[in-house]
């Protein structure tokens, strides 16, 4: 069965998402699920069509940027849909050329998509590890320092004031199980980092 997905970004693309869903009809899907949110935003209907298809199925989109906001969150969806036995095809990915991951070259276009997009992400952190060191060496990158041990004096002392747990952390804006995990280290006897 060929499931179709549309979307646009905002509610003023109604004639964008319509002729989405004429495009995929006209590809032969038999349901389509559609919806107007940013892709940034929770998308219910493309979570909706990917609980609806089963082994054998094919979702199909229009194009790929209605589909997924990167290449990770492409790869996500491809592989929720592979672990189904379900099959990813783009009517257009540039120009007229379709995407079929049902195919061995289709597969092999998602390879070299996916590929791109991990050297891209190891690149950029690697330009990130390197940006880290050199402020660490100039002394302007510290890290980020530790909330709840630079708080655990207070955490004690407000315990020893008898206020409960729950109400220390909403006082210090910290989550319960961080005081939970301080007085827990002071009972065991070990002295509590400042």
């Amino acid at each position: 069965m060929l499931v179709g997905y549309a979307r646009t970004s905002s509610l003023g693309q109604v004639a964008g998402l319509e002729a989405q869903e004429r495009e995929l009809l006209a590809a032969g899907c038999e349901k389509v699920f559609r919806e107007q949110v940013s892709s940034v935003a929770r998308r219910d209907q493309l979570e909706a069509a990917l609980d609806y298809v089963r082994e054998g199925d094919s979702l199909v989109v229009s194009k790929l940027d209605r589909l997924a906001r990167s290449v990770g969150d492409l790869l996500s969806i491809v592989a929720l849909l592979e672990a189904k036995k379900v099959s990813l095809r783009v009517l257009s990915m540039s120009g007229s050329q379709p995407l079929d991951t049902g195919t061995a070259t289709g597969r092999l276009m998602l390879a070299v998509i996916g590929a791109i997009g991990q050297a891209e992400r190891e690149t950029m952190l690697e330009r990130q590890r390197e940006g880290i060191a050199k402020a660490q060496q100039e002394g302007k990158y510290k890290g980020r320092a530790p909330t709840v041990r630079r708080r655990a004096l207070e955490i004690i002392r407000l315990k020893e004031a008898g206020v409960m747990p729950t109400e220390i952390a909403v006082r210090l804006g910290i989550g319960r199980a961080s005081v939970y995990r301080v007085l827990a280290t002071r009972v065991d006897g070990e002295r509590v980092a400042a």
